[in-house]
């Protein structure tokens, strides 16, 4: 032991000597307490359990996530951290959700997992918690359980993979899989050349390197404040990445030690940031039903019309995948997300704070860009007005997203032939049919895809092209839809439209010839069909039958009680927080 860790610690005692929420569970010489440091110890010091806070390090790492896996290398570190400025990790296995991976939707299981770690955050003595996420869903669990729990919490995002290459190219994580199955299905690309595609795509430990959900959730939570600036968005392999989860685990008792709890510094400022820089980055439309989610655990007031008023006329400085050229190993060497900030700091709430406790704004200082292919000026942006457009009419009575940035500009205002689909079955059984009465100007609606129809509300949205127009050289159409679609996905998609059909929304009541016209400037979806004409139908037999109907299990309870998506998915008993307060004794 050296006279450094030595000198740290009793400096830890000194400032936790006014008492620690851990020491509801192991101060004391009664029986209880007696339990609790007993099943502990294992080679652990008597002096762990004296004012030494206890820091929880919540790691989605799971092999089935494979965006997560290099989890527990991080974790190393964080513990590293923490066991320096005097703290006691703890490892803490929560629920992970690969988003590749699990059926029927990772979404399915954001709010479980939420659930879960909340639960297991307020039973065990913890004082302060560090976050270690990545895919899709990981991130905006592990934050709605911190908000509902309102201990001390950091996060540490995985960071995305290396750049994928192939035939000399960038090759995007999941925009080439859109890109190349499209050019299989028209023709263009043989299956030979696609399938030796997934080894060029998939180089790295590490999530999407496009400006995917996975990405769009690291930054956005950094420009929320709940991660340590300058951090969100290192890539997986970069050793600074264990470097920046050391340090962190050291801000996690300092934290503890100044009781800054997400309740502390998470305002609806920060959600004004967070959603500045969403469409700054050309973020990932998922980001939207997340930020909500969050937002109702803390009881801050944030709706759509929130998004299209700060976020939808902000210019998308970033040239990533799948609205640009580049990817996140480019992103971060161009100078990250606080270059970024830097060019639109007058567009953000100074007042809002981070995990450090200071403004997030302080560390725009010193935070140039290096490279204006990659992150343009605001002189020069990728698109002048690129956020996320929020669009009503008699189609999304409650609200409906579109990604302009992501969207081909022709079909921005546009009119055409609804082609309906009642299930994602009925999608796949016909839409490559040559007798599918389709064209380019048709817009195809997908239903029954939404929190309570599918459920989960799947990354089906951006549905592909009918193979006979691909052959044509069609390559984009609109598209509605009331599930979500990757962050890693493009084209001119209308999503998330609220209420679904499942919960009775109008797109149950569409039929294939119906009209549809579309006017992002005006913000408009609409059916041209009279509203008497509406009130007068009823869904199909095949729509209803295409609806979830679970019997038992988490789908049943989830079916019951989840809200919809234009007030964050969540479920209608799990909004708001209940603190970390634990009543009662186990034994």
């Amino acid at each position: 032991m050296t006279f450094q860790t030595l000198d740290r610690r009793t400096d830890c005692w000194k400032r936790f000597q006014v008492g620690l929420r851990s020491d509801q569970w192991y101060a004391g010489q009664d029986r209880n307490a007696y339990i609790h440091r007993a099943w502990m110890r294992r080679g652990v010091p008597g002096d762990a359990f004296t004012g030494r806070p206890q820091i929880a390090i919540a790691n989605t790492a799971s092999d089935l996530t494979p965006c997560n896996a290099h989890l527990n290398e991080v974790a190393a570190s964080v513990r590293n951290g923490v066991y320096e400025a005097g703290g006691i990790p703890l490892d803490l296995p929560v629920v992970s959700l690969g988003e590749t991976q699990v059926r029927p939707t990772a979404m399915l299981w954001r709010n479980m997992a939420a659930m879960a770690t909340e639960e297991m955050l307020r039973a065990n003595p913890i004082d302060g918690v560090v976050l270690l996420g990545g895919c899709d869903k990981t991130i905006p669990s592990l934050l709605m359980a911190a908000a509902s729990v309102d201990l001390p919490a950091v996060v540490v995002p995985g960071g995305p993979m290396l750049n994928g290459t192939f035939r000399g190219g960038l090759l995007g994580c999941g925009t080439g899989v859109w890109q190349l199955s499209e050019e299989v299905r028209a023709g263009t690309l043989s299956q030979e050349q696609f399938t030796r595609s997934e080894s060029s795509m998939i180089r790295s430990r590490g999530h999407c390197n496009t400006m995917g959900t996975a990405s769009t959730m690291a930054l956005v939570a950094e420009a929320l404040g709940t991660v340590v600036p300058g951090v969100a968005g290192t890539p997986a392999p970069d050793s600074r990445l264990l470097e920046a989860a050391h340090h962190t685990g050291r801000l996690a008792v300092d934290m503890v030690s100044a009781d800054r709890r997400p309740a502390t510094f998470l305002t609806k400022a920060s959600f004004h940031n967070a959603i500045v820089a969403l469409a700054a980055i050309g973020g990932s439309t998922n980001a939207v039903v997340h930020l909500l989610a969050i937002a109702g655990r803390l009881g801050i007031d944030l709706s759509l019309d929130d998004f299209d008023r700060i976020g939808s006329r902000v210019p998308v400085l970033v040239d990533l995948q799948p609205a640009g050229r580049f990817l996140m190993e480019d992103f971060h060497r161009a100078g990250g997300l606080l270059a970024v900030l830097r060019e639109i700091r007058d567009l953000l709430d100074p007042d809002a704070l981070t995990v450090t406790g200071k403004p997030l704004v302080d560390g725009l200082d010193d935070a140039p860009i290096w490279d204006s292919e990659v992150i343009r000026t605001r002189a020069e942006p990728l698109v002048a007005e690129g956020g996320i457009a929020v669009l009503r009419g008699n189609l999304a009575p409650d609200g409906a997203l579109i990604k302009p940035a992501a969207a081909s500009q022709h079909l921005l205002r546009h009119r055409g032939r609804a082609v309906v689909f009642d299930s994602i079955e009925d999608f796949h059984a016909r839409i490559d049919d040559p007798e599918l009465d389709v064209d380019a100007d048709s817009v195809l609606v997908l239903r029954g895809c939404g929190p309570k129809g599918y459920p989960g509300m799947p990354e089906v949205s951006n549905m592909p092209l009918p193979k006979k127009l691909l052959e044509q050289g069609i390559r984009d159409m609109v598209r509605v839809c009331d599930g979500r679609m990757s962050g890693t996905a493009y084209g001119t998609v209308v999503l998330h439209v609220a209420p679904e059909a499942a919960a009775g929304g109008p797109l149950a009541l569409v039929r294939t010839g119906d009209f549809i016209t579309l006017d992002v400037e005006a913000r408009r979806i609409e059916a041209d069909v009279p509203a008497d004409e509406f009130a007068r139908r009823t869904p199909d037999e095949a729509t209803v039958t295409g609806f979830a109907t679970p019997r038992r299990g988490w789908e049943r309870l989830y079916v019951d009680h989840v809200l919809q998506a234009d007030t964050g998915a969540d479920l209608d008993f799990l909004v708001g927080s209940s603190g970390s307060e634990v009543s009662r004794e186990s034994h």
